[in-house]
C-alpha cells in the first residue's frame, strides 16, 4: 500500500514538474520570438522565402532588388503558379527579376521547405542563404534549414505580420493561440530530429 502512495506521489511530482516547464518553456518562446532584422548589412548567396503570406514575399522581392543576393528561392509554392505570374501579383516587373527567382512546388510543410532548399542549394552549389519567414515562424524553421544543411550559413530575416500582436500576445486570443501552436510544433520538430538523430547513431 505505501509504495502505491509513493509511486502515485511521484508520479503527480513529475506531471507538475512537466507541466510547469512546458508552461515555463512556451512564456520563453514567445517572448523571445525575434522583434526585429538583426543582419541586413550581411550579403548571402541566396534568398529563400516560405510561402505563407504576401509580405513574406514582398520581402524577398524587396531584397532581391536591392541586390544583397544573387537569386531568390520560393519555396512552398502552388502548383502552376508561374514567376510571371507572381511577380506581376507582386506588382514587379518581370523583366527585371525573372531570371533570378526559382519556385518550388513540392514542400507542403515547413520540414519540406528545408528539404526542398536544401535540394536546390546543393544543385546551385551555394553556401549561404538569408532565411525570410514570419517571426513567430522563425525559430521552428531555423530549426529545420539548420538540421537539413549545417554546413550552410542561415541569415534569419524575420517579417511581422500585422494581424500578429507579437509585444503584447497575452491580450490578443488569436495571437497567443497562433504563437502557442507553433511552440507546439517547435517542440515536434525537436523531439522528432532528436529520435531521428538517435536512429542515425544506432544504424551508424
Amino acid at each position: 500500500m505505501r509504495r502505491r502512495y509513493v509511486l502515485l506521489k511521484l508520479a503527480s511530482f513529475l506531471t507538475v514538474t512537466a507541466l510547469l516547464s512546458w508552461v515555463l518553456g512556451f512564456f520563453w518562446f514567445a517572448t523571445n520570438l525575434p522583434e526585429e532584422v538583426t543582419n541586413n548589412s550581411e550579403d548571402a548567396d541566396v534568398i529563400v522565402v516560405l510561402t505563407g503570406g504576401s509580405d513574406r514575399i514582398n520581402t524577398g522581392l524587396d531584397l532581391l532588388e536591392q541586390g544583397i543576393a544573387k537569386k531568390l528561392f520560393i519555396s512552398g509554392v502552388y502548383k502552376g503558379v508561374e514567376v510571371q505570374e507572381l511577380l506581376r501579383l507582386s506588382q514587379r516587373s518581370p523583366k527585371n527579376l525573372e531570371c533570378c527567382v526559382k519556385l518550388g512546388y513540392q514542400a507542403d510543410d515547413t520540414r519540406g521547405n528545408a528539404l526542398e532548399s536544401q535540394n536546390w542549394i546543393e544543385e546551385e552549389g551555394y553556401s549561404s542563404l538569408r532565411l525570410v519567414t514570419a517571426a513567430y515562424h522563425m525559430p521552428r524553421s531555423l530549426l529545420e534549414f539548420r538540421n537539413a544543411m549545417p554546413e550552410i550559413q542561415i541569415l534569419p530575416h524575420p517579417v511581422f505580420p500585422q494581424h500578429v500582436k507579437q509585444k503584447d500576445w497575452w491580450l490578443w486570443p488569436g495571437s497567443m493561440t497562433l504563437i502557442l501552436s507553433e511552440y507546439v510544433k517547435f517542440l515536434m520538430a525537436h523531439i522528432r530530429i532528436w529520435f531521428e538523430d538517435i536512429q542515425a547513431i544506432l544504424i551508424g
